[in-house]
């Protein structure tokens, strides 16, 4: 059974910064492109960016490239998003997801961005 488990999430004041972490299990983590996806309040799930199998690529979109940095450690099946320059507007749920879509992601961890 596939088990994705973020955490880090919390109350940050903008231009603060966050690091959020998921742990995977229950399919071949280091072979599979892996996604962060976030939603707001009220708004649909979003992409925030996805990283190669083996982390030497990624992707952003627009709204966080620059900002926001994801790593991973394949040995440890771990996920890591980096979080920096924080605005209110990047208040929402953050999932690790296995796909852009985010049908295949885990509970979420809660980050809150307000002074």
């Amino acid at each position: 059974e596939i088990h994705l488990a973020e955490s880090g999430g919390g109350l940050v004041q903008p231009g603060g910064s966050l690091n959020l972490s998921c742990v995977a299990s229950g399919f071949p983590f280091r072979v599979d492109w892996m996604n962060w996806v976030r939603q707001a309040p009220g708004k649909e799930l979003e992409w925030v960016g996805e990283i190669s199998s083996e982390g030497g690529i990624t992707y952003y979109s627009d709204s966080v490239k620059g900002r926001f940095t994801i790593t991973r450690d394949n040995a440890k099946s771990m996920l890591f998003l980096q979080l920096n320059s924080l605005m209110p507007e990047d208040t929402a749920m953050y999932y690790c997801a296995k796909d852009k879509r985010g049908q295949i992601r885990g509970q979420g961890t809660q980050v809150t961005v307000s002074s």
